[in-house]
């Protein structure tokens, strides 16, 4: 059985959308997949602003935005179509919106961008709030991902992602996964005071000193200390982190090379709470944004000697997570289970997100 859907992306970095199209096929319990076209559309000024400043509107404003947002999706998603000659060709939508409020310790989540608003935008089918039902279930909502690894890349034993939040997957039995730290959305806090939108390559970091004193203090933040499944929220990063290193008196330079530490640290943390055991060569994948952060992956491989760290081509970095939202959304249309509750600490696994009918 044959499927192309698309994939739509927003993350915390507030980047832009990315947008994959890709073909799914499957035999058995066998899935491959062929990415036809990718790409991402950045956000203007105003949109950024509004995606960050949502968590403070009020309900009915929120709401407004929501509808807006969704719309938005709905136009560029159009314009995808029409730059990559699409039409009649995209079977299925799967969004995963933009995060805005995160707490399942409520059995609350939420993410911008109405689904009915894309599918009467584009006409397609869409599959949307992807992490809802298992958050209702109990679990954590997240990493939603782990699925798409399990049934696309099987050559790894790790993956990570290094977005706006570093999140790895094991491949144990059952699966685990989990948010390490923020990544990104610091890191990028950061270089905007230099007036940089982020340290390409980690080269600012690398040109820094680490202060042990601020490591400390972050690696002593309580979230550290907690067991798996958990995930974080946008504003640990921007709430709780960033104005421990602001108040710290480093230097930009020596911030990066010090938040970079953390970051690899943390890696080796949740590698060792993990604990995978298998007598082969442990492979590790990286994709997101901070794969390309060449000095991020040095100090990674020095916390990591015994692990084989892969950084792959640019598609997948920049698109693992579009390709796999396409996925589920595939997997919610088929029934199939799309969320694992090994991995989010729900009560049972579940088939994850809302249908909207674009066409009948």
């Amino acid at each position: 059985m044959i499927y192309r859907a698309m994939g739509l992306m927003s993350g915390s970095s507030l980047d832009g959308l990315d947008i994959v199209f890709t073909e799914f096929e499957v035999q058995g319990s066998k899935w491959s997949y062929r990415v036809i076209c990718s790409d991402c559309y950045s956000y203007s000024n105003e949109w950024t602003e509004k995606l960050k400043n949502a968590p403070m509107l009020s309900a009915i404003d929120y709401m407004q935005l929501h509808s807006d947002y969704g719309h938005l999706l709905g136009q560029m998603v159009n314009r995808f179509i029409n730059e990559y000659q699409l039409q009649y060709k995209v079977q299925l939508i799967a969004s995963h919106g933009h995060t805005s409020f995160h707490s399942p310790s409520t059995k609350m989540t939420h993410q911008l961008g109405d689904g009915a608003a894309i599918a009467a935008e584009t006409g397609i089918n869409v599959v949307s709030d992807l992490r809802a039902m298992d958050v209702a279930l109990g679990g954590q909502g997240a990493p939603i991902v782990p699925i798409g690894e399990k049934l696309l890349f099987t050559d790894y034993s790790y993956f990570l992602n290094i977005g706006g939040i570093a999140n790895i997957t094991a491949k144990t039995d059952p699966f685990v996964a989990f948010d390490i730290c923020p990544a990104n959305r610091v890191l990028n806090l950061l270089a905007l005071q230099t007036g940089k939108a982020f340290d390409a390559g980690g080269e600012m970091a690398r040109s820094g000193t680490v202060n042990e004193t601020l490591l400390q203090q972050l690696n002593a933040l309580h979230y550290y200390s907690q067991p798996y499944p958990k995930s974080l929220a946008n504003e640990f990063g921007t709430g709780e982190v960033y104005p421990i290193i602001q108040q710290s008196g480093c230097s930009i330079a020596d911030a990066l090379a010090t938040y970079t530490e953390h970051i690899a640290m943390q890696l080796k943390h949740a590698v060792e709470m993990i604990h995978l055991s298998s007598t082969e060569k442990q492979k590790l994948l990286v994709t997101g944004g901070g794969a390309l952060n060449t000095f991020l992956i040095e100090r990674m491989q020095y916390y990591l000697p015994s692990v084989e760290i892969t950084v792959p081509g640019a598609e997948l970095i920049n698109y693992k997570e579009a390709i796999i939202m396409a996925l589920i959304g595939v997997l919610r249309w088929r029934e199939e289970k799309n969320v694992l509750s090994s991995v989010t600490g729900s009560v049972r696994s579940s088939v994850g997100g809302a249908i909207w009918m674009g066409q009948v």
